[in-house]
């Protein structure tokens, strides 16, 4: 093994290390995120004794995230309406959004919430680097927008 060899060793292990050792900002990260993927400055943030509640625009749908703290055990979430509910033919929107959970969301999944269909995500903070921020807040807020309108207009209540 040659020296140059040994030095690409250690520098690779040193760099490791200092992943490991590197303290991410979720806040900042969340940020960043949100006024890549925002439209029409619509970007808007809340903190409160909860953590931060941020809500953004993306295409045809609101996207809300929040961040509960900054220790191991607080929690991103990530969610987006596509279908306020009652809806119309709920047995079979039901089984629509289930057969869509298994292969086309990812991290998401469809869910309800406030007589709401949601896309969303939670995920404990521990351990959380600043790519998967930004891959659970582009899915949801992907995934939401490529369905909202095919769901309002087949399942939709008004």
């Amino acid at each position: 093994m040659t020296n140059a060899d040994l030095m690409g060793e250690e520098s690779t292990m040193e760099d490791n290390l200092m992943m490991d050792s590197y303290q991410v900002n979720h806040k900042d990260e969340i940020e960043t995120v949100i006024y890549s993927l925002e439209e029409n400055d619509s970007a808007m943030v809340l903190k409160n004794d909860d953590g931060y509640l941020w809500k953004f625009q993306y295409g045809s749908v609101e996207v809300f995230v929040q961040l509960t703290g900054e220790s191991d055990d607080d929690l991103l979430t990530v969610w987006s309406v596509v279908l306020p509910l009652p809806a119309k033919n709920e047995s079979m929107l039901m089984r629509k959004l289930l057969e869509m959970n298994w292969s086309g969301t990812f991290e998401t999944c469809f869910s309800i919430f406030n007589e709401q269909i949601v896309v969303s995500a939670q995920r404990t903070i521990a351990d959380l680097y600043p790519s998967e921020i930004s891959r659970i807040i582009t899915l949801v807020a992907t995934i939401a927008d490529d369905n909202d309108d095919d769901l309002l207009a087949e399942y939709g209540n008004s």
